[in-house]
């Protein structure tokens, strides 16, 4: 059995929450909903939910994919949907005094589209109630369907997102196998070819025993297909039964990763330890868009 190493004094952090905290989770509850935040035990959630940030996860808790990073459940769901869920999430946003929602979502290859549709609707339904909430897509790669992808991309969102997870050599391993590298930077391809306007983000876990050069690559190979942000952090054990973390990466080595993406021609990253996809996407989007009007 696999055990989990010992973490390095950076990655300890203590997890405090807040009057804020507890009001949106109340919101959400009462609307049936749950984040990534919560459910990933994520230790920025305070910081982020306390700058007006939440990641909501749609379509359900159980992934049609099971890769080996990943503590969401596997599964199928059996074409299940709920199709209050879009309404559900709008009237929780009506309420919350947020500027950015991030919506996330476990594969869904049970689905004709992907659940791409489910995506749109809730977008749209998010824009009907708050206008001035900025929102982020971030979805999988719908088995690289272009119909799918035009269907997420055409709706009104500020941000589209596919995570590319890891470097192409160690992509077999860490993902399932019905993802590739290559289908994920087509996907991002696509999305920005058909909405320039629109901001694309991807994100890069380390710590799982790539090389530095693998990792620029992996940039460059980002920056090729149009992405604009990028996030990289430590990838975490989340259970002995899934893959072991090689290195606990030191943060000067996370300040070098941002300083050659940047090198690279990106709008903004973030790179940390504690760096997730979703973390103070708020933060990102505006600093991005801030050096564009610039």
């Amino acid at each position: 059995m696999r055990t989990f190493q010992k973490k390095p004094q950076w990655l300890k952090i203590t997890l405090r929450t807040n009057e804020k905290f507890a009001d949106v989770k109340s919101t959400l509850r009462e609307n049936r909903l749950y984040t990534v935040c919560e459910e990933a035990r994520c230790p920025n959630i305070n910081e982020c939910w306390g700058h007006g940030t939440a990641t909501i996860m749609i379509l359900g808790d159980v992934c049609t994919r099971g890769c080996r990073f990943c503590a969401v459940k596997s599964g199928n769901p059996k074409g299940w949907v709920d199709p209050n869920e879009p309404m559900n999430v709008a009237k929780a946003i009506s309420k919350l005094n947020l500027r950015y929602i991030v919506l996330t979502m476990v594969d869904r290859d049970d689905l004709p589209d992907g659940g791409a549709s489910h995506v749109a609707k809730t977008i749209f339904n998010i824009k009907t109630v708050r206008p001035d909430v900025k929102v982020e897509a971030l979805v999988g790669d719908f088995q690289g369907n272009k119909n799918s992808i035009e269907t997420v991309v055409n709706s009104p969102l500020d941000v589209f997102a596919h995570n590319v997870e890891t470097v192409r050599r160690l992509t077999p391993t860490v993902r399932d196998r019905r993802a590739s590298y290559e289908l994920s930077l087509f996907v991002l391809e696509y999305a920005k070819r058909l909405r320039p306007d629109i901001y694309t983000k991807s994100s890069i876990m380390v710590g799982l025993g790539e090389t530095d050069e693998e990792v620029i690559q992996t940039f460059k190979d980002l920056r090729d297909v149009g992405v604009d942000i990028i996030t990289i952090g430590q990838y975490l054990q989340p259970t002995p039964k899934h893959l072991p973390v090689v290195e606990y990466v030191h943060p000067d080595k996370f300040l070098w990763y941002k300083m050659e993406a940047l090198k690279l021609g990106f709008k903004e990253v973030f790179s940390g330890p504690l760096v997730r996809s979703s973390y103070r996407a708020d933060k990102v989007f505006f600093k991005a868009a801030h050096k564009v009007k610039l």
